[in-house]
């Protein structure tokens, strides 16, 4: 008997853009009002505003056409992939990327574990500053190189990567995507709880990058091999891996200084991708072939990126997701507060499948949660923890979240086994931020 395949991501996407078209008509559409909020620039929803609506059934036609349509509203990320994807093609080809790889092992083979700690560090800041995501799908080719000459299972580094950013930004005081809008829109200073969030934030990246090194590691031990120092990186090399890494730090400047967008980055990755295929004498069309290749290589993790917004547009059509979190807070009004903060949390995380968006999410549930939170005699920053945390978890396991869908497809990666490597750890942290919910109610009373 023929043993039946795990769907393909693209098939899983499109599975979900039929559900949300389903529940289009058997969910009731409804909507709450918005104003706009001052202080963030957005329109928030209005607490004891919902009311049901006329039934907006989506058409068959309407169903299919969103799938284009998402892909147009994710096109700048997709840019994006492309581009920076293609640079590090390029940059892969012209074999300064093996050099660095086997020069940075040489470096470490007697402290692997060190260099797999500094990764997860790294990767954990850039999602508490900047909410690195997306960009992590073009370093993927990057990633791989590092898994093979270090004899590491792909899925415990890209658990060291997206994983630890995903979950830096889901403990991050500082990130402007979750926690700093959230802080805004339940009209908390900044600053505050900023002891307290350090704590769980050095808490779960330390739990978190234990429990990935220790899984990725072979379950049968290998024959030592010696480690030679590999090929020699001369200034050609040197340079592009200079120009490389400094593209990234340059990136995240720009994010956090000048306010660039996904266009100002593609652009920069562009310029970087065609000047190191110069250095690394690929010559002008050799350059252009291999960046060409490069996005041949990138252009299915974009459309799983474009795939993952057509699922919110439908729903988005049916009217219906005022109606989810409407049925999901309402219910939390009746129960004593740890039960409630407790509920918040995994009302947020069911919430966060439909919303896959960090800021929409708080946009539209922290209006609505702070007066719960003021009901039942709880501070505020319980509404704010409790969607923190449990955006950055879904981040790591809900097939909505186009980025991380497109990082394992990319590394060949399917989803189950995404899953099931990863869902033990998951639980784990699960348990710390539940814990931290609970110490939060004393801590901030």
């Amino acid at each position: 008997m023929k043993k039946l395949s795990f769907p393909h991501p693209m098939v899983i996407l499109l599975a979900f853009v039929v559900l949300s078209w389903i529940a289009s008509f058997l969910i009731p559409s409804g909507t709450y009002s918005r104003e706009l909020d001052p202080k963030t620039g957005r329109e928030v929803v209005l607490q004891g505003s919902y009311e049901q609506i006329e039934k907006e059934n989506i058409s068959l036609q309407e169903m299919v056409v969103s799938i284009p349509e998402g892909l147009i509203l994710g096109s700048d990320i997709l840019v994006l992939i492309l581009l920076l994807g293609g640079a590090f093609f390029v940059v892969e080809k012209t074999g300064a990327l093996q050099a660095g790889v086997e020069s940075l092992i040489y470096k470490f083979r007697n402290q692997k574990q060190l260099l797999l700690i500094f990764l997860s560090l790294g990767f954990a800041f850039a999602g508490a500053t900047i909410a690195m995501q997306e960009e992590i799908i073009a370093m993927v080719p990057v990633l791989v190189v590092l898994a093979r000459n270090l004899k590491f299972d792909i899925k415990a580094i890209i658990g060291l990567t997206l994983g630890s950013s995903l979950l830096g930004s889901g403990f991050s005081p500082i990130n402007p995507f979750n926690s700093l809008i959230g802080q805004q829109l339940a009209e908390l200073e900044l600053s505050e709880g900023l002891l307290f969030r350090m704590v769980f934030f050095f808490l779960g990246f330390v739990l978190w990058t234990w429990l990935m090194i220790r899984s990725g590691r072979p379950k049968v031990q290998q024959q030592e091999l010696e480690i030679v120092p590999g090929q020699t990186i001369g200034w050609r090399k040197g340079l592009i891996l200079i120009l490389s890494l400094g593209g990234i730090v340059l990136m995240g400047y720009g994010i956090t200084q000048f306010d660039w967008g996904y266009n100002e980055m593609s652009a920069l990755f562009f310029v970087i991708g065609v000047n190191c295929g110069l250095i690394g004498k690929l010559g002008i069309n050799g350059t252009a072939r291999t960046y060409a290749a490069g996005f041949s290589e990138m252009i299915f993790a974009g459309v799983i990126v474009g795939l993952a917004r057509s699922v919110y547009l439908v729903l988005e059509k049916g009217q219906i997701i005022d109606t989810v979190i409407y049925g999901l807070f309402s219910p939390l009004e009746a129960l004593p507060e740890q039960f409630a903060v407790v509920g918040l949390f995994v009302s947020q995380a069911l919430i966060h499948i439909p919303v896959p968006s960090t800021s929409g999410q708080n946009v539209l549930t922290i209006p609505l949660a702070v007066p719960l939170m003021d009901l039942l005699g709880i501070s505020r920053q319980l509404a704010v923890l409790a969607t923190q945390y449990a955006s950055g978890l879904m981040d790591i396991l809900s097939p909505t979240n186009g980025g991380m869908m497109a990082v394992i497809a990319a590394a060949g990666v399917k989803y189950n086994d995404w899953i099931r490597f990863v869902i033990k750890s998951w639980l784990f942290v699960a348990a710390v931020c539940l814990l931290s919910l609970i110490i939060a109610l004393i801590w901030f009373q």
